[in-house]
Parts: structure tokens; C-alpha cells; sequence
């Protein structure tokens, strides 16, 4: 296993460093945590959990897995690639802060291979079990269960965070990030996925923009930000359900708007993203 193990785990009950144990990991009060036999350890804390089964689902992170190894957000990822690979040393730490199955950390690291660079030590995160089980496949990353609100992290570990489509918590990333380490927020504009939105609502709410109030509130400061816009090759019918199950829009779809989206056999969609640095 990694050596932020050693280094940066930390137990979600006391906070005390945890090491490896004959049964996993294990930190000096005596609370043990096992690790899967998939790779990753789960570190919820014990108020973590706000439901029984948190985050995603096992369908939608199944979904997600198959819409994005087709390929349909590629250049969101090489985006995302040009804007970090300045920033790393050989000897960062990356956090991705609510990684679901962690393509966006396999992009880093094979679009770092490639480049013929150093990969750095990466440290990924989601509050659904089921999300870790695919990514946990990956020897890329330390991977953990643990939720945005409490990270089982050290003060100062991180050199950057990854914040893409999840929920950030400011305070926290700004807690494990190292002064002057750097987050890469993600978050949709306006017109992201517009074509699948108009078939799913009868009418589309306004679009609200991320002030960032919260960011400069805990302590960071613009360091840049650049929009993506693009088209994608047009999804096919299992596509377009994979996309509409792995997104939130399912649960708030009607059955009108279902069945709009269950008759199309083909649909190129809009992405529309914002991509902000932020400087802890």
C-alpha cells in the first residue's frame, strides 16, 4: 500500500495516525480498519453516514463506468491534464476529493505516462462503496471510502485537490492542503448536457453560478479558471440510459420526461464546464 498510509491517514474516530496492521490499518487507540480484498479501506467516520448505503448507487456507478470509458468527456480529461501538469513535482501529493470510479485519476496518470513524467503520489476518495470497488481495480491511487465533510487526511498533506462534479467542502480542502496548494474545481455551466436536460423537464430551472463565496471564505484565492465547451459524438440508446442513470436528473425526471429520453436513439450533447484554480 502507499505511504501516505504512513504519512497522512488518519483515524476518523480520534484523528490519531493510522500504520499497517497484521489486519489493516491501525491507529494507537485500538480502532482497526480492514482492508477490501478490492484495495481500499473504508474510513467513514461513525456520523458520516446519512443514509445506509451512501453515495452513489451500484447502478449509477456502473453507468458512469461505461459513459465515460466510451470516451465522451476525453477532452474534458486532457483539459483538466494541461492545466496540472505544470504544477506537479516529482514528489506531490494529489488528492480527488470524490473520485467516484476514478477515471479522472487513470487519465492523469496515463496522460502523465505518456508525457514520459513522474506520476505523483494520488490519494482518492468517495463517500460510495460500490464507486471504490471499480476504482480500487487501479494501482494508481491509495483509495479510501471517506466523505468530503470529515477527510481522514493530514493537516497539510496535499500539494493539489481535485474537486470534479462532487460537492466541495472549502474548509476541508483547505485544511489538508499544504499553504499555497493548489484545488481544480469542475463544476457544469450553463449549457451542460442542455439536450438531455430539455427532454427530461417540462422547463429548465436558471442556472445558478458558483460565487465561490465559500472558497474565499476558507481561505483561497482565484489563481484562474477556464471554460470547456464542446460536442459530443452522438450516444446511442444504451448511452444516452447510462448518462441519464448516472446523473442526478434521474431521480428528478418525471415519468414523461423518462419516457421522452427512453425513445431517443441518438443524441450529441452539449459540455459546458467551468474549470477554476484556486490558491489555499
Amino acid at each position: 500500500m502507499s505511504f501516505l498510509y504512513h504519512c497522512a491517514l488518519r483515524c476518523p474516530h480520534d484523528k490519531l495516525p493510522l500504520q499497517q496492521s497484521r489486519a489493516g490499518l491501525q491507529c494507537n487507540a485500538g480502532h482497526n480498519f480492514d482492508i477490501a480484498r478490492q484495495g481500499y479501506v473504508n474510513l467513514l467516520g461513525p456520523n458520516d453516514k446519512r443514509s445506509r448505503d451512501p453515495g452513489d448507487s451500484k447502478a449509477m456507478v456502473a453507468a458512469r463506468r461505461a459513459f465515460l470509458q466510451a470516451g465522451y468527456y476525453q477532452p474534458l480529461a486532457n483539459s483538466m491534464v494541461r492545466l496540472l501538469q505544470g504544477e506537479l513535482e516529482e514528489d506531490s501529493v494529489v488528492v480527488d476529493a470524490g473520485c467516484g470510479d476514478g477515471y479522472y485519476t487513470a487519465e492523469l496518470c496515463h496522460q502523465l505516462d505518456a508525457l514520459g513524467r513522474d506520476k505523483p503520489a494520488i490519494v482518492g476518495f468517495d463517500i460510495s462503496k460500490w464507486a471504490m470497488q471499480l476504482a480500487a481495480r487501479s494501482q494508481a491511487a491509495t483509495w479510501m471510502v471517506a466523505s468530503n465533510r470529515k477527510i481522514p487526511l493530514a493537516n497539510h498533506c496535499a500539494d493539489i485537490v481535485m474537486s470534479v462534479f462532487a460537492f466541495p467542502h472549502y474548509v476541508e480542502f483547505a485544511r489538508i492542503l499544504k499553504p499555497g496548494g493548489l484545488l481544480l474545481l469542475v463544476e457544469p455551466g450553463p449549457e451542460h448536457l442542455l439536450e438531455l436536460r430539455t427532454l427530461v423537464y417540462d422547463s429548465l430551472r436558471a442556472y445558478r453560478e458558483n460565487s465561490l463565496r465559500a472558497a474565499v471564505t476558507a481561505g483561497f484565492s482565484a489563481a484562474g479558471s477556464n471554460n470547456k465547451i464542446f460536442t459530443t459524438k452522438a450516444l446511442g440508446r444504451g448511452d444516452v440510459a447510462n448518462l441519464l442513470t448516472m446523473t442526478p436528473h434521474l431521480y428528478r425526471a418525471g415519468p414523461a420526461g423518462k419516457q421522452r429520453v427512453g425513445k431517443i436513439d441518438s443524441l450529441a450533447l452539449t459540455v459546458d464546464v467551468r474549470l477554476s484554480l484556486l490558491r489555499a
